[in-house]
């Protein structure tokens, strides 16, 4: 039963007792009856606009959602999958810090970058050289997409 259901309840029981108004305590309990179904009114407004609010942030938080699958590449459906390769080359979505030398500014960078060799510090302008040498070169012979030198 809600409050306005209540209300209309108690004052169905004052029409059948036969509250007098004319009397001190039937003004009282009429008075009361009355501030009773305002709340009761006021409260069934602010429930249907909490109703709405609770809508609207459940929209939003699926736009949010959405738009986090987008920004941090959670969506599936621009994922690329290479689980079918046999080699190893997780490399290409590390990310590597280098430090430079001169300034000591400290930037990331991707395998493409130090696949290129050499970049220009963007904090000094000094060359910065990559030796892949380090890196083990694996022969892979199951026709994937891969480049191997």
């Amino acid at each position: 039963m809600t409050v306005a259901e209540k209300v209309s309840y108690i004052k169905g029981l004052a029409e059948g007792l036969g509250v007098d108004d004319s009397t001190k305590e039937g003004k009282v309990l009429a008075a009361i009856i009355d501030v009773l179904d305002d709340i009761a009114l006021t409260l069934g407004d602010i429930d249907e606009e909490l109703n709405d609010v609770a809508d609207v942030m459940t929209d939003m938080e699926e736009s949010v959602d959405c738009l986090e699958d987008v920004v941090y590449g959670e969506d599936d459906e621009y994922d690329y999958d290479d689980d079918d390769c046999c080699c190893d080359d997780d490399f290409d979505d590390d990310m590597y810090e280098v430090t430079c030398p001169s300034c000591g500014n400290t930037i990331t960078v991707d395998f493409d970058v130090i696949q290129a060799g050499e970049i220009p510090c963007p904090n000094c302008g000094e060359t910065l050289e990559f030796d892949l040498s380090c890196l083990e070169d694996e022969e892979c012979d199951c026709g994937c997409c891969h480049d191997h030198e």
